[in-house]
Formats: C-alpha cells, sequence, structure tokens
C-alpha cells in the first residue's frame, strides 16, 4: 500500500493505526499489540507518524526516530477538532492521523530520557512541597482549635512548633500533642 502517514492512538496495551496515502485517504485500519506495531514498524519504508501526547507517548517517540520514521506528538487539544464523529479508537488515530498533516500544527518536543528524569523530579518534588504545605496548614487549624496561633510560612512553623507541644500553659489535650508529633 501507498501509505505516506501514519496516525497512532495510544493505550496501555494495544495500538490503534490509521493509515493515510498521499491523498489523505485512509487504507489501513489496525489494532496491534505493542511487540507487534514494533516490529511492523521497523520494517517500512520511513513514514510521518502522529500520536497524542499521552504517557507513553515519549517512549514510543523515541522508538519510532530510531527506526527512521518523522514522528510528531500532537497535545490532545489540537487533534479534537479532527474528531468525526463518536470517540473510539479507530476514529481518534484517523484524527491524529489527518492533524499531523496539517501545515500550522504545533507539536510537543520529542523528549531524551533525561529530560524525562529531571521532569518526573521536578513533579515529585511539587508534590512532596503541596502535601507539607497542606499538612502544616491542617496542623495550623488544629492549633487554632486550641486558641494557639502559629505563623505561616514552613520554616516558622517548624521553629515554633516544638515550643508549642512542650508548653505546659496551653490548652491542649494529652491526646493532641502526640497526633501533631505523629504528623
Amino acid at each position: 500500500m501507498d501509505i505516506k502517514t501514519l496516525g497512532i492512538d495510544i493505550g496501555k496495551t494495544t495500538f490503534h493505526v490509521v493509515g493515510l496515502d498521499t491523498k489523505g485517504h485512509p487504507r489501513l485500519r489496525h489494532k496491534f499489540r505493542r511487540d507487534t506495531l514494533l516490529k511492523y514498524l521497523g520494517n517500512p519504508p520511513a513514514m510521518r507518524i502522529g500520536m497524542e501526547a499521552c504517557p507513553g507517548s515519549q517512549w514510543l517517540a523515541r522508538k519510532l526516530t530510531g527506526f527512521g520514521h518523522e514522528v510528531h506528538i500532537i497535545p490532545a487539544q489540537f487533534v479534537k477538532p479532527y474528531l468525526k464523529s463518536n470517540k473510539n479508537d479507530t476514529l481518534d488515530a484517523e484524527a491524529i492521523a489527518e492533524a499531523v498533516n496539517r501545515p500550522t500544527m504545533r507539536f510537543v518536543p520529542i523528549k531524551h530520557c533525561e529530560q524525562i528524569d529531571l521532569q518526573a523530579l521536578h513533579r515529585v518534588r511539587d508534590r512532596q512541597v503541596g502535601q507539607r504545605t497542606s499538612l502544616i496548614s491542617q496542623m495550623r487549624a488544629f492549633l487554632l482549635e486550641y486558641g494557639i496561633p502559629v505563623r505561616q510560612g514552613a520554616g516558622l512553623f517548624k521553629l515554633d512548633f516544638p515550643r508549642i507541644v512542650t508548653d505546659e500553659t496551653n490548652e491542649l489535650t494529652a491526646a493532641m500533642p502526640r497526633l501533631l508529633d505523629r504528623l
């Protein structure tokens, strides 16, 4: 077949692929497992391949680029206007194949493994900072229930906290300092 463009809808275990010819007409509709997709795309001549940005798209893009294909990752919101009917995996793949051929389409850059590692590190740190902030806010609220205001900010909280839980003159019950200490 004279397929020049592929749209791949990525799933956890299966991938729906739609191939377009040079005129943009669908000529291939197929469902692959992960291992068979890589075998299938390892041999044919280089093609233009599009996929939505999602977990796994960076990995697949690096693999397919290594096979010599021209791979583009498209943000999901840019694919949606090309969906012609109700959403399903094959129609998503067709919309992706059409979107990747648009001359003004914007793509997500393909990241190296080191960039993904750094991004993961930043996301984990952001989550931990958010959890810490939430925990401190909850502890401050508990202390306010006993008439004990605590200054805002993680650093100030860490300074004030030991003094507050060991202060015998405040109105904390015996259980509250133990609970706060565990938190």
